[in-house]
């Protein structure tokens, strides 16, 4: 019925140079956030984004639309509280700020400081920050969510040595097998992967909070729903099948599932080929997560760097990225820890 445990996939999102990760906490109850810092470069990095899921809640994301104007951000937010998680983006702004990183919109305070002014004006800059939450207000206080300070606290932390996997930052609340309700989900996680083919990298990190199971390579459930009393993996697809039916239970959960994320590479993209990156990394997770559900709000960013100067072909960058996203998915339940009232998957195998 289940696969033995996987061992980790290599790689991380830091392996793109220059990109930077930062979890954060909150106090009080299983949240947090995960910043992911584009390199520090005058002009920030080219993004796309690829919003596929039924219940999605975002920020800037309208922004990427490869129509509009603005082509480059300063950092992605992935984070939980459910929509209110997206204060958090503030204080990622807030922090850029400061480090006088953003997009350049001109010369403060010119209207007000009066005819003849010669002295230099400041500078404004806006950093862009799109950011994507998902649902945890299930696991403790739904009162306790991440903030403007959260936000800030995890960029502080940013570094880019690997990111710890599973049971921090946006993963932290995160749950996966929830076709048959939350008593009988695993615990979701956050995980990363690379890959480098050539002269390119391309990486993943993802915040995992399926209504669905977690498959591995062979389609055998690595985390997911349990069965009633507890002690073991049922298949969700599988119990579909024989004709368990939940309908009652995912009427309940709308809006309440999500797997979020962000593919990197330091190929040069531009704008609308970035938004190609992130939707063929959603094959990822058609790869690693069933049944996927109107219900699930699935996001994933695209970030090219370009620094390696190689121009990249979508096709082979399109399939690195949808291996990534699936490994990533995978490491984030197989690190993940347990809760007293929320198992890991890993702790239903011994």
């Amino acid at each position: 019925m289940t696969a033995p445990f996987a061992t980790l996939a290599p790689g991380a999102l830091t392996d793109v140079p220059g990109i930077a990760v930062g979890h954060a906490a909150v106090a009080g109850r299983p949240s947090g956030c995960t910043v992911v810092l584009c390199p520090d470069t005058p002009h920030g990095t080219v993004a796309g984004v690829a919003v596929r899921g039924g219940a999605p809640g975002t920020r800037e994301t309208d922004l990427l639309r490869p129509e509009n104007t603005v082509d480059r951000v300063h950092a992605v937010l992935l984070t939980g509280g459910s929509a209110f998680g997206l204060d958090a983006a503030g204080g990622v702004m807030r922090w850029l700020e400061e480090q006088g990183r953003g997009l350049v919109v001109g010369p403060a305070g010119r209207e007000s400081a009066g005819a003849g002014v010669t002295a230099a004006q400041p500078v404004i800059r806006v950093p862009i920050v799109p950011a994507a939450v998902l649902f945890d207000l299930w696991v403790g206080d739904p009162r306790i969510r991440p903030d403007a300070a959260t936000g800030r606290a995890a960029c502080i932390a940013a570094t880019t040595a690997p990111p710890a996997q599973g049971s921090h930052g946006a993963g932290l609340g995160a749950t996966v097998g929830k076709i048959f309700g939350v008593a009988r989900a695993c615990r979701g996680g956050v995980g990363t992967a690379s890959l480098r083919v050539g002269a390119l990298t391309v990486a993943a990190l993802v915040a995992v909070n399926a209504i669905g199971d977690v498959l591995d390579d062979d389609g055998e459930v690595l985390a997911g729903a349990r069965s009633e009393d507890g002690l073991r993996l049922v298949g969700a697809q599988r119990a579909l099948l024989a004709g368990e039916l939940p309908q009652q239970v995912l009427q309940r959960m709308a809006g309440t599932a999500t797997t979020i994320g962000v593919v990197a590479t330091d190929a040069v993209l531009g704008k609308a080929a970035a938004t190609q990156l992130a939707a063929l990394a959603h094959h990822g997770l058609a790869r690693a997560v069933s049944p996927i559900t109107v219900n699930d709000g699935d996001t994933l960013f695209a970030l090219a760097t370009g620094s390696s100067g190689v121009a990249g072909d979508l096709g082979t960058l399109g399939a690195l990225a949808a291996e990534v996203v699936a490994r990533a998915i995978r490491n984030a339940v197989s690190a993940a820890d347990s809760l007293p009232s929320l198992p890991a998957a890993r702790d239903l195998r011994t």
